[in-house]
Formats: C-alpha cells, structure tokens, sequence
C-alpha cells in the first residue's frame, strides 16, 4: 500500500469503532497504523477485539486511562521471494500427480521413464489449470491491495495424486469491490485453461465398445455435453468416450471450478454471491447446502463435500470492513460470468 492506501485503509479500521472510541488520531509510519481514541460509554477492549476481528483485523490494543491506542500492522507482501516450503510442495505434487497420470495410462512401472513420460501431460495440464485458478486470485489480490501469499500445493496419494491448491490472504479484504473480484479471478482463470484442455483431451481420446466389469462412470456437466457433441457427435449405443489422460485433468478442473463455485461460506462462490447481494448470502448458502443431502444418495462425495463445508469453511461468509462500497458495471459481470461458470460446470453425480 502507498501511504493514501494506508490512510484510506486507517479510516475504514476507525469506522468500525465509532461505537466505542472517539477517535483522536490515526496516524500511519511505515508499516504500522496506529488509531487513538478515548474510551466511551460501557465499552471495554473485549468490545473493541471483538469490532476488530469480526472483520479479519489483527492488531494489538494498549489502554492507558481512558484512552486506547490500536496498532495494526501490515503484513509484508511476498513477491521478492518464493518462500522454500511453497517450491517444495511444488515439485512434489508434480511427482505425485506425474505417477497418477503414469497409473491412469496403464504402466507397470510409473517410476520408470516410460511412467514419467506417460504421466506428465496428466500433470501438466491438471497442474496448470490449478496454477492459473490460484494466481487469479493472487494477482486480483495484488490489484485490490490485499497480500496473499503465494500457491500452496497440497500432494497427496490420491488417483489424481493431489487435494488441489490455495493461497491465504494476510489482510483483510475491504470491501465488496475487492472481494468479487478475488473471488471471481480465480475460477474464471481456471475455466478459460481448462475447457481448451478438455477439448484437446477429447479429441485424442477413443470412442470403443462400452465392456462389463469394474471401472468409473464420470458424470457429465454442460459444458461438457457441447464439447463432446462438438468433437464426437452421434456416438453409436453401446459405445462410450474412453477420456484421455488430458480430458481426465481437464473434467477435474471444471469439477475443482464447480466445487468453488458453490455459494457458500468462504468458497469462491461464497465470496461471490456475498459481494452481490450481500446479507442475502446467508438465506443463498442454506438454500446451496441443502440439496447435497438428496444428492449424497446418488454419489456419497456430496455428502463428504457437505461434511467439510460444515467443519472447516462454513455456511456464513465474514463481513467486510465496508460493506456498503458499491459495485460497478464491471465487477456485476465478473459475478454473473462466475454464476454461468457454475452452471456450466456444474455435474449433479461426479462419479458413479
């Protein structure tokens, strides 16, 4: 932030406690605001912690008397430097999902250099609609003043080799503005890699002879009904679409897209639909959560989804810090082009 930033920014924080501060002075050196302001009515610090980390704002309080002082430090923003732990988390979720890709294509050795050859379209092309899902959000962070910390991959020994990516803001975010569009980048980034991958991905893969036996029948969404219709129309009955290694990563990218999408909580969809309509967020994120219960009958993952959601992101977005900054023509689009991402991408059975 340049110092208009940071005193913009010391005059939202204020705003929050006019119910118990008379504000005196803000005052902004280097890294540090500092707000200054008699004590007043019944209030307390509790009162004043509470106004303050209700909106994601850490800062430490000093009473002297009837007077509080609140210090807020600003985090330092991390683009001089990729911090070791994000690299290595990197180059191990290209291993693992180099030997899923390698086990997908049917190789007895995924450590052999035919495993590696054969695995890494898989990785690339999964890894990359991650990439560019997670530094959507990172650059429309940057553009909005927000710090995020670079991409954290998370590896793991699963069929696609990864519980995907994410990044964590170190500020909060201020208004509505800036919370659609870090919102919205993310998916939007992801979406415009993923559908081409998903169409080359179905034009190198083989329509053959449906057969019995044990295997995974992946649902389909809208967008990928057009792809297929587009790039293998009128397939004979008795016959399916054997998706390349490419297809597959790109099907898990739209699904990955769609999951966020969800108007809930702290999700992309949850931002999302907060930064457009607001306190309605919460009666959206009831009415979005109920239908996992019904769907869970169909594949048991919603109702895995719906347990997390419920644990770890919440049905409730935070507020903002000022919740009444309007939106402009532009960010209203960004919004809507996310809904119509959803209901593209959007696959009521996933696996069967």
């Amino acid at each position: 932030m340049n110092e208009q930033e940071k005193e913009e920014y010391g005059t939202k924080i204020a705003n929050l406690l006019t119910d118990h501060l008379l504000i005196k002075s803000i005052t902004t050196l280097g890294s540090n605001i500092t707000i200054s302001g008699e004590i007043f009515g019944n209030a307390t610090l509790e009162d004043i912690s509470r106004a303050l980390t209700s909106h994601g704002v850490k800062g430490s309080i000093t009473l002297r008397g009837s007077d509080a002082e609140i210090r807020i430090k600003l985090q330092s923003d991390e683009i001089a430097g990729i911090p070791l732990i994000n690299i290595l988390l990197f180059v191990a979720t290209i291993i693992t999902t180099t030997l899923a890709g390698a086990m997908m294509e049917g190789v007895t050795d995924p450590f052999s250099l035919e495993g590696i050859i054969s695995g890494l379209p898989f990785s690339i092309t999964l890894l990359s609609i991650l990439l560019f899902h997670e530094f959507g959000h990172y650059f429309a962070s940057k553009r909005n003043n927000v710090t995020a910390t670079l991409p954290y991959f998370i590896p793991a020994p699963t069929f696609i080799g990864t519980f995907g990516a994410f990044i964590k803001m170190k500020s909060p975010i201020i208004d509505r503005k800036s919370l659609l569009e870090i919102g919205a980048a993310g998916p939007i980034a992801g979406f415009l890699v993923a559908v081409p991958a998903l169409y080359y991905g179905l034009s190198t893969s083989e329509v053959l002879e449906s057969v019995g036996g044990a295997g995974i029948h992946l649902g389909d969404s809208i967008i990928m009904m057009i792809l297929t219709s587009l790039i293998h129309p009128n397939i004979a009955d008795g016959y399916d679409i054997y998706l390349s290694s490419i297809a597959f990563a790109g099907w898990i990218g739209l699904l990955v897209t769609s999951l966020n999408l969800i108007p809930i909580g702290q999700l992309d969809g949850g931002h999302i639909a907060y930064a457009l309509f607001g306190k309605k967020h919460d009666s959206i994120a009831k009415w979005a959560f109920l239908p996992m219960i019904p769907l869970g009958y169909y594949s048991i993952n919603w109702i895995l989804w719906a347990i997390l959601i419920l644990v770890f992101i919440k049905l409730k977005h935070p507020p903002v810090v000022d919740e009444d900054a309007p939106l402009n023509v532009f960010q209203k689009w960004l919004g809507y082009i996310s809904i119509a991402i959803f209901i593209l991408t959007f696959i009521p059975i996933p696996f069967s």
